[in-house]
C-alpha cells in the first residue's frame, strides 16, 4: 500500500515536471498552424511557407533569453559615444566616402540627404555591414510573436518578412538579421523595409544584406520620408553660461539661435553661433556637468530612426567627424 503510493505520488511529480514543456511544445504547433493560415489567407505562396516553416521547429532559447532579459544602462553618454565615434569607426567611415562616391552622389540627388549622414547611420548601426545580426529571421520572429511581451507586433513583422521573402527579394537562407528581426546593413524591420527600402540598382528586388546600393537609398528614402533637411545639419555641441537656467533644456523646449544667443549660449569654441533663424533644443545628455548641444530638426528625424538620444547624438557626431567637420 505505501509502496504503491510512492509511485503515483512520484508520477504526479513527474507529470506536473513534464507538462509545462510538453503544453509549450503543443501551444507552439497550433499556434504555428493558425499562424500558417493567417499567412495563406493574406497570399504567401505554399511554396514559400513550407520553407519558412521548415526552419521552426521550436522556439529559439536565446531570443527568448535575450527579450525577457532587463538591460542595465550603466554606460554614460560619453562612454557610449567613444565606443561607436572611435578612430577606427572614422577612419572607416572616411574610406566608404571614397569608395562610393557615384551612388552616394546618386542617392544624395535623388533623395536629398547628405552622404555623410548615410555613411555615418551605416557605421553605427552595423560597422559598415560587417555586424548585421546571425539570427535567422523567420524563427527570431516566431520566437517573439509566440513567447514575446509585444506579440501582436511581432506576428504582423513576421507576416510582412514572410511576403519580403514570397516577393523574392532574398532567400530565406539569407535573410538574417539582429535577434529582435532587424534585417541587412541598415538593420530595418520588416514593417521599415516594407515602406522605405529602394531598388537602387533597378534589378527587380531589394538587397539590404549586400547591395551597397540598395542599403544607401532606403537609408536615405526613410531619412527623406521622415521629414529630413538636406539644407540643415543635425546640430552641435555649444558651450553654456555659468548662470544658465536648467528649465530651458529638453526636446520639448523650441528656440531660435538669436534667442540661445541672447540667453548666453555660444559655441564650443566661445564663438556666435550661426547667423541662420534655425529653431532649436537645448539637450545635456551627461546632466548639468556633461557636454551640452544645440539639436535640430534633423536631429529628431534621426529619433525616429531610433528614439535614443545618445544614438542621435553618435550619428550627428560620426557624420561631422568623417566629413572632417570639426
Amino acid at each position: 500500500m505505501r509502496h504503491s503510493f510512492f509511485h503515483a505520488m512520484m508520477l504526479s511529480i513527474l507529470v506536473a515536471l513534464c507538462a509545462p514543456g510538453v503544453a509549450w511544445a503543443n501551444d507552439f504547433s497550433s499556434w504555428l498552424q493558425d499562424l500558417r493560415t493567417e499567412a495563406r489567407a493574406a497570399g504567401i505562396s505554399e511554396r514559400t511557407l513550407d520553407s519558412a516553416f521548415a526552419e521552426i521547429e521550436e522556439p529559439l532559447p536565446r531570443v527568448v533569453e535575450l527579450d525577457r532579459k532587463q538591460p542595465e544602462f550603466t554606460q554614460t553618454f560619453s562612454e557610449y559615444l567613444a565606443a561607436r565615434v572611435s578612430a577606427e569607426r572614422i577612419k572607416r567611415g572616411r574610406l566608404m566616402l571614397k569608395r562610393y562616391p557615384t551612388w552616394l552622389g546618386r542617392v544624395e540627388s535623388r533623395f536629398g540627404v547628405q552622404r555623410r549622414f548615410l555613411v555615418a547611420l551605416w557605421g553605427i548601426e552595423t560597422h559598415y555591414g560587417a555586424y548585421t545580426g546571425g539570427f535567422k529571421v523567420i524563427p527570431a520572429l516566431a520566437t517573439l510573436a509566440y513567447d514575446g511581451r509585444r506579440g501582436d507586433y511581432f506576428r504582423s513583422e513576421l507576416l510582412t518578412a514572410l511576403r519580403i521573402a514570397d516577393e523574392g527579394h532574398v532567400r530565406l537562407e539569407n535573410m538574417t538579421g539582429s535577434w529582435a528581426g532587424a534585417m541587412g546593413q541598415c538593420q530595418f524591420m520588416p514593417s521599415s523595409f516594407a515602406r522605405f527600402a529602394v531598388d537602387a540598382e533597378g534589378d527587380g528586388r531589394i538587397d539590404i544584406w549586400h547591395s551597397i546600393p540598395d542599403v544607401l537609398a532606403s537609408a536615405a528614402n526613410y531619412l527623406a520620408r521622415s521629414g529630413w533637411q538636406d539644407d540643415q545639419t543635425w546640430g552641435r555641441q555649444v558651450r553654456l553660461p555659468e548662470d544658465f537656467d536648467p528649465s530651458l533644456v529638453g526636446l520639448e523646449q523650441r528656440r531660435t539661435m538669436r534667442q540661445w544667443e541672447a540667453l548666453g549660449v555660444r559655441r564650443a569654441d566661445g564663438s556666435a553661433l550661426p547667423w541662420r533663424n534655425l529653431e532649436s533644443s537645448l539637450i545635456l545628455p551627461d546632466g548639468e556637468q556633461g557636454p551640452a548641444y544645440l539639436v535640430y530638426e534633423n536631429f529628431r528625424v534621426l529619433m525616429k530612426w531610433n528614439r535614443s538620444i545618445s544614438f542621435a547624438l553618435a550619428v550627428g557626431e560620426l557624420s561631422d567627424q568623417i566629413a572632417n567637420r570639426r
